[in-house]
């Protein structure tokens, strides 16, 4: 992911060459050649990630497809928040890489240390999958993770749990599917990650935002920079609320909404939110032109 940003312009060259030296390691290597399942790890692919979409923006911006001066907001769908809050000049991106990849080593570990999974539930509401979650959790961690767009609610637990509920939803007549991801994000079992995460978020200077940010655990834009830190601890094990950030967004009247890469995700849930919804994915380099 992110090659041709990287082979077609020299700013998106910059950022990949910059977390080079800020990791220690070659993001570019592993993005463009991997192997996947060394990519797909959280604490390689968060990190990953974010060095990507920043450098999707940096080569729109120079590109002419992006103008900074006229974006009014930015939001992002779980990592994605640090992107936003580095994009609305909250920390530098050095300072947005060092906590992208503490967050992902955190959670990594987290992960390891209890088995556990998440289930994208599709065509139940939300008082459908609390019921659901209740009469599977069997006395385990199991809860709603991600309201990512109507009728479609991940849940996250531990490994029994989430196997349960998946046959829980599916005989209710629900479509449910799991999830290939290292842990049970967004849930309870990330409180150690979430702990840790505060101390890093301590160490780095952040800034209030110049446009409004939106954070995923109130579906309404960022305060101060105390609030800042706070909000992004809770974010690790509370649900990501990206379905009413949209609809919160979409309040103010229309707008031009465009998506960074990695992949056209966010569009396609955009399209579930508000079918009228149109959204600019730059998801390749040729968009750019």
């Amino acid at each position: 992911m992110g090659k041709d940003f990287f082979e077609s312009h020299a700013a998106a060259r910059d950022v990949y060459e910059a977390a080079e030296r800020v990791l220690g390691w070659n993001p570019a290597s592993l993005c463009f050649g991997g192997p996947e399942e060394r990519l797909n790890q959280t604490d390689v692919s968060q990190p990953a990630i974010y060095v990507t979409s920043v450098a999707c923006f940096r080569a729109a911006w120079h590109a002419g497809k992006i103008d900074p001066q006229v974006v009014t907001a930015y939001a992002g769908l779980s990592l994605g928040e640090y992107t936003a809050l580095h994009l609305a000049g909250a920390f530098s991106f050095e300072d947005g890489l060092r906590l992208v990849a503490a967050r992902g080593r955190f959670m990594q570990e987290a992960a390891t240390a209890v088995a556990g999974g998440m289930v994208a539930i599709m065509g139940a509401d939300e008082a459908a999958v609390n019921e659901l979650c209740a009469a599977a959790a069997g006395g385990q961690v199991l809860v709603p993770a991600n309201f990512n767009a109507p009728g479609q609610i991940v849940v996250s637990g531990e490994a029994d749990a989430c196997g349960r509920v998946q046959q829980l939803a599916e005989a209710r007549g629900f479509k449910a599917v799991a999830l290939k991801v290292a842990g049970a994000f967004h849930s309870p079992l990330m409180q150690p990650a979430a702990e840790r995460m505060r101390e890093e978020l301590d160490r780095v200077q952040v800034r209030p935002p110049r446009q409004a940010v939106y954070a995923n655990v109130t579906a309404a834009p960022h305060g101060d920079e105390d609030s800042i830190r706070d909000l992004l601890v809770q974010q690790i094990v509370r649900p990501v609320k990206w379905q009413q950030t949209m609809q919160t967004l979409l309040s103010g009247g229309e707008m031009r909404l465009v998506e960074l890469a990695p992949g056209r995700t966010l569009a396609g849930l955009a399209k579930r939110i508000n079918r009228r919804l149109a959204v600019e994915s730059l998801a390749t380099a040729d968009t750019l032109a």
